[in-house]
């Protein structure tokens, strides 16, 4: 069903430099997902009306508030229907790092541009795609600008990469398609990778990292993510149509904001550093056989410092972030204890469950 009346929902982020608009239908796919549910909650509580487009039901309380449409990216037909009446879409739908390479190929850059095309064919005002800092590959500098060079690594970088190109090509035809580039968010909803040390953190586990864990590393909290996409779907275009990283402003070493988790979780667990080479061999050893919980761009850049520069929206867009990453990653940890229930038993390849331990559990034995 689409939205009648303006639901009752927790008080929105006070984008004060986002321009009044009229109510908009906005179509989130991958909307069933982490960051399309926090989306879909800050449209509704601005009263926007919502469309989903996902392969995965809307199980959220939020359902009878949105339409609902359940269906691949990769069937141009059902993209076609959900573009109906559509006036700003905002594509978030994507095969993550752990899923199949063909998977990950086919949805992410053939799915990709059957929204383009039929956001095109439909004339909606624009369309928002969310990109990755994963375009990056391993960089050699930081932090990062978004004229640097992409060199997306394993087959999700790649299809970034591709899916950016796709992008260019749309706006050569007069479309307005902002990108963004978020470093890895959390927030209620979130699992995935981060259930796998929230889960530590909740038994008073001391928690491994590879290396030192002195590097500097930034996250972003999916409130502050859901407040840039929103400046970009708002703003003038001649503002929005560009490419922004989108990153926590206050973030400090791994190592640091980690303990935060472990402090706030209060059973005196600590960081524990590993020597990186010998555990980054032993990682590439388990992914051949699957055991791995973490995938190669997550454990080879772990590591190193990993931060973008976020000036360029705060400049163009007025992006003001709120969390930082300590505040980001302990709203997230108290979300999960909260909410430990509703998912405990279920793992996949998803950010909506925890994803598997694999040989961390044996590990976890030990720590």
């Amino acid at each position: 069903m689409v939205l009648e009346t303006q639901p009752h929902l927790a008080p929105s982020s006070d984008l004060t430099t986002a321009p009044a608009v009229g109510v908009k239908t906005f179509l989130i796919t991958g909307g069933a997902g982490f960051l399309g549910i926090n989306l879909a909650r800050c449209l509704l509580a601005r009263g926007h009306k919502v469309v989903t487009l996902d392969i995965a039901d809307f199980t959220y309380p939020e359902r009878t508030q949105i339409a609902e449409i359940k269906g691949d990216i990769r069937d141009k037909t059902v993209v076609d229907r959900a573009m109906q009446g559509v006036e700003i879409v905002i594509h978030t739908a994507a095969a993550l790092p752990l899923y199949a390479p063909e998977d990950i190929y086919t949805t992410d850059i053939d799915g990709s541009r059957n929204v383009l095309q039929s956001a095109f064919e439909h004339k909606v005002e624009r369309c928002i795609h969310i990109s990755s800092t994963a375009v990056y590959g391993i960089p050699d500098h930081h932090p990062l600008y978004e004229t640097d060079q992409m060199l997306g690594v394993g087959p999700y970088g790649e299809a970034k990469v591709l899916v950016e190109e796709i992008c260019q090509s749309y706006r050569d035809k007069g479309m307005c398609i902002p990108i963004i580039r978020p470093k890895s968010f959390v927030g209620p909803e979130r699992l995935g990778v981060f259930a796998l040390f929230y889960d530590w953190a909740k038994d008073g586990k001391n928690f491994p990292v590879l290396g030192s864990g002195n590097n500097r590393y930034q996250l972003l909290d999916v409130e502050d993510l859901c407040d840039a996409i929103y400046l970009t779907a708002t703003l003038p275009c001649d503002k929005a149509n560009d490419v922004f990283n989108i990153g926590a402003k206050e973030f400090t070493t791994l190592k640091e904001d980690y303990q935060a988790v472990l402090d706030y979780a209060g059973h005196g667990g600590k960081i524990v550093s590993l020597p990186a080479a010998p555990a980054i061999w032993t990682l590439r050893a388990l992914e051949k056989v699957n055991l791995s919980p973490l995938y190669k761009w997550v454990y080879e850049t772990v590591t190193e410092d990993s931060f973008v520069s976020i000036e360029k929206a705060e400049r163009l867009l007025g992006y003001r972030p709120r969390y930082s990453n300590k505040q980001a990653l302990i709203r997230n940890y108290q979300w999960y204890i909260d909410h430990l229930q509703d998912f405990e038993g279920q793992s996949g390849v998803s950010h909506r469950v925890p994803w598997k331990q694999g040989a961390l559990a044996v590990a976890k034995l030990f720590f």
